[in-house]
């Protein structure tokens, strides 16, 4: 587990084709809001990957999250809907009441299957379906919340080839998500809030650059 990320002079943003490269998967939960706003101001329109965030809702209530940080980042945000395809530059939020998946031929996909920890939607579910589809693709993010959503996914993101990052302590409004996957063993970096959307981009264009390579 790493606490930084190396400066890299070639972090340039380069536009991309419609299929995301990489493809970036957010949890949070408590406090999720804020921390969302950080990360997702600071990455830049071209942005090569696709955004996935779940955030834990409630169920009684029209989310207005799509809109709250489509004001706040150069990125395009909507709500998630069955059949949207996982676009660079935008970020897809998964609605109150549903898991936010990706099927096997990369398209999202909402359904109410079993709530998983107490949550629906459960990170571990995006984090499972992208770690199969995407594999060394595939980045993972912590964010403040309570209880351990995420944890397991972190494991299984890890395991086929992707990288996790989890906010730090002193950062999170509640420690019990990011810290639950830091526990696993399996996060890449433990970072400040402040610092993770420049880590964010430093490592979607490595991953890019990778695969120009290969």
């Amino acid at each position: 587990m790493k606490n930084s990320i190396a400066n890299s002079n070639d972090a340039h943003f380069i536009p991309s084709d419609d299929v995301a490269p990489v493809v970036v998967a957010i949890a949070s939960s408590a406090g999720g809001l804020n921390a969302l706003i950080q990360v997702l101001s600071g990455l830049p329109a071209d942005l090569p990957a696709a955004i996935a965030v779940v955030q834990h809702l409630s169920p009684h209530y029209r989310s207005q999250m799509a809109e709250i940080l489509n004001q706040r980042t150069a990125l395009s945000v909507k709500e998630a809907e069955t059949g949207d395809q996982l676009k660079p530059g935008w970020v897809f939020i998964a609605p109150p009441d549903h898991h936010l998946l990706v099927n096997s031929d990369g398209a999202l996909m909402l359904n109410q299957a079993a709530k998983v920890h107490f949550s629906r939607p459960a990170a571990n579910i995006l984090f499972n379906s992208i770690a199969e589809k995407y594999k060394e693709r595939a980045i993972a993010i912590v964010l403040t919340g309570r209880d351990s959503d995420g944890a397991t996914g972190s494991q299984t993101i890890k395991q086929r080839g992707g990288i996790v990052i989890a906010q730090d302590e002193a950062t999170s409004k509640f420690f019990s998500m990011p810290n639950a996957a830091i526990q696993t063993g399996f996060v890449d970096f433990v970072l400040p809030l402040a610092d993770i959307s420049t880590a964010l981009g430093r490592l979607v264009m490595q991953k890019v650059a990778q695969r120009t390579v290969e």
